[in-house]
């Protein structure tokens, strides 16, 4: 994948649900969108991957949530708002666990003034592309032996198998950021388990 951010014009409907968000209707030439693809089903860096069926939860999660800078969660860092997301498979492409590729991509949008020339000038120009999504989930599975707790090392090979942590069940998603360098080699994650949300429900 050649970039994560692509600027896209919004039509009537984007138009439509961006202003589900806004104090006032408005118009398409007021408003700077892109779309950006949030995160997949593809093993990370950090030997973690989400099932499809975790990034369609996480796709309903995130419409509405904040696109900040480098996960610092300050309402000076907030830069964007995701008004849509869809998770769509990349036909004939499958992923290293020979699974059919999926991908999250959000649609957001930014204010066209003079405050936010700058920041749209570094996406229309290629610097900031790579992001991360801050989200929970409910569950990491270990793919060697299914238990949520082990001792397989994710990354290492036992009896011929490899061990990843498969992240499934979304709990909540935190927040789309613009990072330097993302943990998932087509977009970026930053992950967060807490068990005492199983606990609580």
């Amino acid at each position: 994948m050649s970039e994560t951010v692509t600027a896209v014009q919004p039509d009537k409907a984007a138009m439509e649900k961006i202003n589900l968000y806004t104090r006032r209707a408005y118009k398409p030439e007021e408003v700077y969108t892109f779309s950006v693809v949030l995160c997949d089903n593809e093993v990370d860096r950090d030997g973690e991957c989400f099932t499809k069926e975790t990034l369609e939860e996480l796709a309903k999660l995130f419409v509405g949530k904040t696109g900040i800078l480098d996960h610092e969660p300050t309402s000076k860092n907030q830069t964007a708002r995701v008004f849509d997301a869809a998770v769509k498979e990349i036909p004939g492409k499958v992923t290293s666990l020979n699974e059919p590729y999926a991908q999250l991509t959000a649609q957001a949008y930014v204010p066209r003034n003079d405050g936010t020339k700058a920041f749209i000038e570094s996406i229309e120009s290629g610097i900031r592309k790579e992001v991360s999504v801050g989200c929970a989930v409910k569950k990491r599975v270990c793919s060697v032996c299914g238990a949520e707790s082990c001792v397989h090392v994710p990354g290492k090979t036992y009896n011929g198998k490899r061990c990843v942590r498969i992240l499934s069940g979304a709990a909540d998603a935190y927040e789309f950021s613009f990072v330097a360098v993302p943990a998932q080699r087509a977009a970026g994650v930053v992950k967060k388990f807490s068990p005492r949300f199983e606990e609580s429900e």
